[in-house]
């Protein structure tokens, strides 16, 4: 396993204080990641909750400093400009936007709550409603796979990336996210060999992944 980390960009600044090691869905990241742990009661559940923070979910968690890890990372860390790109745990946009900006091919926006979806501006990307353990997306398909706060399903995220592709990982709020694993955790999760690149910028932390 191979972990570049880069400098940190200008712009880094401590996360705020949030979640803590004990957070709820601290351990529901590490079971899915390590354990394939998730059915549909888990599935029926998450979806519930962010349902429940779709309408102020913009509005709580936008501003330069969440979003500069995502910014770093397409500036830094040598993200293909061409798609398709699909982002899972898309929520209202947020990331969607800037991946627009940076990208010339399609953009497919998924996330398992519907009212996440509903709150997104439908021109950043093709929205879509899914759960991202069995994905709607065809074997080899993306060349990116973006990963913004999300939880990490390794299996279908090696299924979909096409050969040469990469997989964006980033926690806008760094150690204190809730759905949080270290650039190395996400590496070791994934099946196969892989190698990233990784850093610091605004409050969060990013890795560009591909295997090795």
């Amino acid at each position: 396993m191979t972990v570049e980390h880069l400098p940190p960009a200008a712009n880094a600044v401590e996360p705020r204080p949030f979640a803590g090691s004990d957070h709820p869905m601290r351990k529901v990241t590490r079971q899915v990641a390590f354990d394939n742990a998730w059915d549909a009661a888990r599935a029926e559940k998450v979806a519930a909750l962010f349902d429940s923070m779709a309408a102020t979910w913009t509005e709580d968690h936008g501003g330069p400093d969440r979003l500069g890890a995502l910014i770093d990372a397409l500036e830094r860390g040598d993200v293909p400009t061409e798609g398709p790109a699909v982002e899972l745990g898309s929520g209202t946009g947020l990331g969607t936007e800037l991946l627009r900006a940076h990208q010339q091919g399609v953009i497919v926006a998924i996330d398992i709550a519907a009212d996440m979806l509903r709150h997104a501006p439908p021109q950043f990307g093709q929205r879509v409603q899914g759960d991202a353990s069995a994905l709607p997306v065809a074997s080899g398909s993306a060349r990116i796979v973006v990963l913004v706060n999300a939880l990490l399903f390794p299996a279908e995220v090696d299924r979909i990336l096409g050969a040469g592709g990469v997989v964006l990982w980033v926690n806008t709020n760094a150690e204190q996210t809730p759905i949080h694993l270290p650039v190395e955790d996400v590496v070791a999760a994934l099946p196969g060999a892989w190698t990233a690149t990784a850093s610091r910028a605004g409050t969060g932390t990013w890795g560009v992944v591909r295997r090795a």
